[in-house]
């Protein structure tokens, strides 16, 4: 039996629980819909230049 592997695995869970825990108490509505919309802005902005630079690199490959 591999109790030490069982107690390591307990104890990162019960951390890792307990981190989250905690950051879900503390965290307010306002916060979670103002990183939703600068999620949501990050998101758009990448992919506007990811476009972006994929048309200008076949513009001025040819």
């Amino acid at each position: 039996m591999s109790t030490q592997g069982n107690i390591a695995n307990g104890t990162i869970l019960g951390t890792a629980s307990g981190t989250a825990l905690t950051i879900v108490v503390n965290i307010g509505s306002s916060d979670i819909i103002k990183t939703v919309v600068l999620a949501a802005l990050g998101a758009v902005v990448s992919f506007s230049m990811t476009v972006l630079l994929k048309w200008l690199g076949r513009k001025f490959k040819n």
